[in-house]
């Protein structure tokens, strides 16, 4: 089984920082790409940013400039630095991986693997 645990949200007022953090673990053999989606009340989710393993990242136009995001391999850890935090910015933000993982005798590779999602609130 695979498991991603996020944590690092939380309230922030207008212009403020956060940093998200998504730990992947289980019968994992390689992470092809990481990246972070949101999803406001009554919205549908949207991607924010996006990382491949070789380091590649592609950003949501409405958060670049502002948010960056990072992995580490080694640790099977993407990051999200959140900067200059808007009040639309709030979401609850979930992490996603396409990763290969052991199954059996088999190597499974998938791109259905979320987070439990974190809530960032970002007061006016």
């Amino acid at each position: 089984q695979v498991q991603l645990l996020e944590s690092g949200g939380g309230l922030v007022q207008a212009g403020g920082s956060l940093r998200l953090s998504c730990a992947a673990s289980g019968s994992i053999i390689s992470i092809n790409a990481m990246g972070w989606y949101r999803q406001a009340p009554g919205k549908q989710r949207e991607l924010v940013a996006v990382i491949t393993g070789g380091g590649s990242a592609n950003y949501a136009d409405s958060v670049k400039g502002r948010f960056t995001i990072s992995r580490d391999n080694a640790k099977n850890t993407v990051y999200l630095q959140m900067n200059s935090l808007k009040p639309e910015d709030t979401a609850v933000y979930y992490c996603n991986a396409d990763l290969t993982r052991r199954s059996g005798s088999f190597n499974r590779r998938g791109s259905d693997y979320w987070g439990q999602g974190t809530q960032v609130t970002v007061s006016s």
